[in-house]
């Protein structure tokens, strides 16, 4: 999620885990390619920003990987990092600061701050205005730039992207997210809901087409459980679960994600020698909202980094606002995405709770919250 109109929760791995697990072993892709919003951009929104201030700029973000600032909307590495480590792969780096010279020999991530699938135009008729001039399909754009600069041929396209995973999101959640944040009826939002689908779909058939044969499509998080929509949406009349989620959202994620995996088996059915394999981020992350003391979380309900209200997220999070506490006690960093955690601290939890970020990407890797799991497809 970009920002609370921009995005839903994410999840990393702990890295002494991952190094246990089978991906050391098979080296599968050489490269990773990656799609998507500030979920899992590492880096091209802060490039663009260029010498403009931003919060992503300062501590404490990258505070407890890098130490530093490092272009991600965490305190330390997002998802698609992990992925990379999990398979031997160095962190994936932002296309745009090398759109025009980059080689990428291990592949590279068009993921930006507050991308949407649709593009803007799609929401005029609805009398809705972006704010953002980022979708799927400019990223699509760059990474066909990308590639024709460094295989003109189609031999060269295919074999590259034949020895690649493709990261297809999570994208489509922005294309929601702005418009429940612009307090618009939120029931018209379903109406979106198989054209944001069928984007993704689009978007990985261009891919398959290209010459992609393992792509990963995530789907999207319970929102009714993100601290954002929790403190913008959650007013006293409105229905929550027994985790203390808000019903509707989450039942409106439900339904994109039913969707989704509908088009998945599709695409699975038109594309018999490709891999598609379809992660289930909406599972993954219920577990900790479930049973957090097991995640060594205290409340997965509320950020670390932010205001003073009940979820601390009323003055979001940028070098001045308060840290609650470590983030390692965190699921959320800023109400919006998650928190990393330190390989260091990995090894305390390592029989004992496993963290919020390994819930999901390990899931990924190993099953059961993707299908099949990524590593088995090697």
């Amino acid at each position: 999620m970009a920002s609370f109109r921009c995005k839903s929760v994410l999840f990393a791995v702990s890295v002494l885990i991952l190094l246990n697990s089978p991906a050391v072993q098979c080296g599968c892709y050489k490269r990773i390619f990656s799609f998507g919003d500030s979920i899992i951009d590492t880096g091209n929104f802060v490039h663009l920003v260029g010498d403009h201030p931003s919060a992503l700029k300062e501590r404490p973000f990258g505070m407890t990987f890098f130490h530093h600032p490092a272009g991600r909307v965490s305190d330390g590495r997002v998802i698609i990092d992990f992925y990379a480590q999990a398979l031997q792969l160095p962190l994936p780096p932002p296309n745009l600061p090398e759109q025009n010279t980059g080689e990428f020999p291990t592949g590279a991530n068009f993921a930006i701050f507050a991308s949407t699938a649709l593009p803007e135009s799609y929401f005029k008729r609805f009398n809705h205005r972006l704010r953002t001039p980022w979708n799927l399909g400019v990223q699509m754009d760059w990474f066909k730039q990308m590639l024709q600069r460094i295989a003109p041929n189609d031999g060269d396209k295919r074999r590259i992207l034949g020895e690649s995973l493709i990261v297809l999101g999570e994208i489509g959640g922005n294309d929601y997210n702005f418009w429940f944040g612009a307090a618009r009826p939120r029931e018209q939002a379903y109406q979106f809901i198989p054209d944001v689908v069928g984007c993704i779909g689009s978007a990985a058939q261009d891919l398959i087409n290209l010459g992609a044969k393992t792509i990963l499509v995530p789907n999207n998080f319970p929102i009714g459980c993100v601290p954002a929509y929790l403190s913008g949406h959650g007013g006293d009349d409105e229905p929550r679960d027994e985790f203390r989620c808000l019903r509707w959202f989450n039942d409106f994620s439900a339904r994109h994600n039913q969707a989704l995996r509908s088009e998945v088996d599709r695409l699975r059915a038109r594309n018999p020698g490709v891999k598609l394999i379809y992660a289930d981020y909406f599972g993954a992350a219920m577990e900790f909202v479930k049973t957090p003391a097991r995640f060594g979380i205290g409340d997965p309900l509320v950020a670390c980094c932010g205001g003073n209200n009940k979820y601390h997220t009323n003055d979001g999070c940028n070098a001045t606002t308060r840290l609650w506490g470590d983030p390692l006690s965190f699921a959320s960093w800023d109400g919006v995405h998650m928190t990393d955690k330190q390989s260091v601290e990995a090894a305390a939890f390592l029989n004992t709770a496993d963290k919020a970020y390994h819930a999901i990407a390990d899931g990924v890797l190993n099953g059961p919250f993707a299908d099949p799991p990524l590593l088995r497809s090697c």
